[in-house]
């Protein structure tokens, strides 16, 4: 029976193997294209993303707001949401569920004013080192302004006390010198990394970002009254505080836009005037430096007895006193 067919391949066939062997540009990898997307660029976007108070903004914002108020007066009032808070209380969740109280300690760090800004402010930094704009720490500034003013006013008007220092079994606490209500780990939670949504420049960056800043002041909220250092109420009122914050950020974009502007002015003046120091005037050429002829000084001659050859005269300059 004739063989027609060769059992081995030749070493001269091409295959796709061989051809990228031979190319003389390899194709970039992964970690290539990764360390490519985090060098500077060459400059400044020309289109950035500005979000802008759209009717569907407005239309939440409104939204927000009035379910916010409905949270204020239901607790106020006294009504069905207080008594859900009492019974969250005595039910103890931490001692429910003690195998996870360790790792909820650590977690509600997330929700901590100091340790997420210093997070986000280092990776907006980074984005306004990249971009060649100051736009997304004046934006982080913006929103931690707002958030100050607004929740910072709220908790020490109502004054609301905690679960763990609570006074009369089914009142709703408020007007007794606290300052949990709303919960400023839950609002802090909400902006902080709710900002990084804000500020991203794909929309399916958007997307990812705002479904993980949502599981992230989730989680929070709810171990607060896990750990029981919040009301139910006082965590549902801080994620719509957190919410209203971003909401209301497109009408803070012109007024970041003028401080940009700015301080960019500032800087360039700053570089201008340094630069004009360090330069030469010119016309002048430094003049040299012309010796100083030694003061005369008159000498005065000494006598000096040597024993074997006799009297010596010695001359000495005679120096001022």
């Amino acid at each position: 029976m004739p063989i027609t067919k060769r059992l081995f391949r030749s070493a001269l066939t091409l295959t796709r193997c061989n051809v990228d062997r031979v190319r003389t540009q390899p194709t970039p990898g992964r970690l290539a294209r990764l360390f490519a997307r985090l060098d500077r660029e060459p400059e400044r976007p020309a289109n950035p993303h500005v979000p802008v108070m759209s009717r569907h903004r407005l239309v939440l914002l409104l939204a927000t707001l009035a379910f916010y108020l409905a949270i204020v007066v239901a607790v106020a009032a006294t009504t069905w949401l207080v008594r859900l808070d009492w019974q969250l209380m005595f039910f103890r969740p931490y001692q429910q569920w003690p195998e996870v109280h360790a790792f909820l300690d650590y977690l509600v760090v997330l929700g901590q004013r100091g340790p997420t800004a210093v997070m986000v402010l280092a990776w907006l930094g980074w984005r306004s080192w990249r971009q060649h704009t100051l736009r997304p720490l004046l934006v982080l500034g913006a929103s931690l302004l707002l958030l100050n003013i607004t929740v910072g006013a709220a908790k020490i008007g109502m004054g609301r006390l905690g679960p763990h220092y609570a006074t009369v079994i089914g009142s709703n606490e408020m007007g007794l010198g606290g300052d949990i209500f709303p919960s400023g780990h839950t609002a802090n939670a909400v902006v902080t990394w709710g900002i990084l949504a804000y500020l991203a420049s794909t929309p399916r960056a958007r997307r990812y970002l705002s479904a993980g800043s949502a599981i992230v002041s989730l989680s929070v909220g709810l171990t607060t009254v896990y750990l029981g250092t919040h009301w139910l109420s006082d965590v549902v009122l801080g994620w719509a505080a957190g919410l209203l914050v971003l909401l209301a950020l497109p009408w803070c974009e012109p007024l970041v836009a003028r401080a940009e502007v700015l301080v960019l002015r500032a800087r360039d003046s700053f570089l201008r005037r340094r630069a004009a120091r360090r330069k030469p005037v010119p016309g002048t050429s430094p003049r040299p430096l012309t010796p100083v002829s030694p003061r005369a000084v008159p000498a005065t001659a000494t006598v000096r007895k040597d024993p074997a050859h006799g009297p010596r005269a010695t001359v000495r300059p005679e120096h001022s006193r």
